[in-house]
């Protein structure tokens, strides 16, 4: 019981290092090195900018060129989070893998893993929920809550997002976000 209960003040003390300072280290090159440690797997071309939350890293893995912009929060608690190649994730989302099941009495939680395909493009102040796939090249518009898995190519919009149009690419870009200080 002692034991279990100094790994949990580990890991919280920890990760409230990651958040309160490591994410917040003006120099890309630092707050990667000691972000790849943290987490279950940061691809070294990839770029998590200042600001980000990470709740339960370990369970956070994210591909090649994929960017996460600043103040987003990525929620592993309720399972892994998996970000594919080349994903624009913009500032201000946030993805969960937890909530409380609003038809429980006793105000249970429940969780799924997220998954965002290779290609995904995430605008700014996106929600995402629990349980989510985001397929490969969907766009997801400015300010959207997603409920329901988005289908390759899709684009989507709104609060429940729907489907508004479909993407007319070949994806053959690298994306290559570094900056030095952000």
């Amino acid at each position: 019981m002692l034991n279990k209960l100094k790994t949990r003040l580990i890991v919280f003390y920890y990760e409230y290092l990651l958040n309160a300072f490591i994410m917040n280290i003006p120099s890309f090159v630092v707050r990667h090195y000691f972000t790849a440690m943290c987490v279950g797997y940061l691809d070294p071309t990839s770029s998590i900018l200042r600001g980000v939350e990470l709740r339960v890293p370990k369970n956070i893995f994210i591909a090649a060129n994929s960017i996460v912009n600043q103040k987003v929060l990525i929620d592993g608690r309720g399972g892994n989070v998996k970000i594919g190649k080349n994903v624009d994730i913009a500032q201000e989302t946030n993805i969960w893998t937890l909530q409380h099941d609003v038809h429980s009495d006793t105000h249970n939680s429940v969780g799924g893993p997220v998954i965002i395909e290779d290609y995904a493009w995430i605008a700014s102040r996106v929600t995402i929920l629990p349980g989510i796939t985001i397929g490969r090249g969907a766009v997801v518009a400015t300010g959207s809550v997603v409920t329901k898995d988005v289908a390759p190519m899709d684009i989507v919009a709104g609060v429940p997002a729907r489907k508004i149009g479909k993407r007319n690419s070949k994806l053959l870009y690298t994306l290559n976000y570094r900056p030095k200080f952000r």
